[in-house]
């Protein structure tokens, strides 16, 4: 398949740097809870393989997912790189031995951290470095001012193309782009969960891309309950839905849905070109927390 078949064509964050829309999400490449080798290393190795194969040319990733076991089995899968695949990768935790996700903004944590990225992806360069800052769903109030300084630093010296940020506010965007500029945003945004409607739409008229994550993440029962029964009417699933809604919502919004499976990939890409009339969307906004 080309990539100017994949839903939602292409969006340029910079002027070398055009990605698809519909994207691909690596975290559940590692094992059971993003932590450790996955179960079938060959399966996962094969999935990477595919996406590239649907023609889909953005990859999100971080060196703490696995730790490190995701960016190595993207490296093994597709290097050397296709000059038209960018691979986006984030900065700011880690992973303990209990696999949890403490947070790493210290400068000598972001430096480690941008050169294991590129020593595990085996990348002179990385395309794009987000810098995660906020908590699991929403951001944490405060100066970003020197983590993201670190960045800066670090793209200045040529170890990092472009910046993002993660789990951030209007304000800590603002703020970073005093600093360098800023090509995406990356927070907790789907259906049920609206807060940066505002943020995307004043993203869109910057140029900047808007990143979601968790598509389906933090519905009630509910709210759920509706997405199915909108699905079903569809003929369609809760997923392709919201992925959906997501491509139709600004042309500034990529999507990075996640899967360790070949059947819900396809599904994934098949699910958003699924067009939602304007009542299909009146409806799903009805579903906003």
């Amino acid at each position: 398949m080309a990539a100017k078949t994949l839903p939602g064509g292409t969006f340029t964050m910079a002027e070398d740097l055009t990605v698809t829309r519909m994207g691909y999400g690596a975290m559940q490449l590692a094992g059971p809870h993003v932590f450790g080798p996955p179960a079938d290393r060959d399966a996962a190795i094969a999935i990477l393989r595919e996406v590239v194969e649907l023609g889909i040319t953005h990859i999100d990733t971080s060196d703490f997912y696995g730790p490190f076991v995701t960016n190595q089995i993207i490296c093994e899968a597709l290097r050397p790189y296709s000059d038209s695949l960018h691979i986006v990768t984030k900065v700011g935790s880690l992973r303990d031995a209990k696999g949890g996700w403490p947070k790493a903004l210290a400068p000598e944590q972001l430096r480690q951290a941008v050169h294991d990225n590129l020593d595990h992806l085996g990348l002179d360069t990385l395309d794009v470095v987000n810098l995660r800052v906020g908590g699991f769903d929403s951001p944490t109030p405060g100066s970003i001012a020197e983590p993201f300084t670190v960045l800066a630093q670090l793209q200045q010296e040529g170890l990092i193309k472009h910046l993002g940020l993660s789990t951030v506010s209007a304000d800590q965007i603002a703020e970073a782009q005093t600093i360098a500029p800023v090509v995406c945003v990356q927070n907790f945004y789907n259906i049920a969960h609206r807060a940066d409607d505002v943020l995307i739409d004043s993203l869109a008229a910057q140029g900047i891309a808007y990143v979601p994550y968790f598509p389906l993440g933090g519905f009630s029962p509910l709210q759920s309950d509706e997405l199915g029964s909108i699905a079903a009417r569809l003929n369609s699933t809760p997923m392709a839905v919201a992925l959906a809604w997501l491509l139709q919502r600004s042309p500034n919004v990529l999507l990075i849905p996640g899967t360790s499976s070949m059947a819900h990939l396809h599904d994934n890409v098949a699910g958003g070109a699924l067009v939602l009339s304007y009542d299909h969307v009146s409806a799903l906004n009805r579903l906003a927390a």
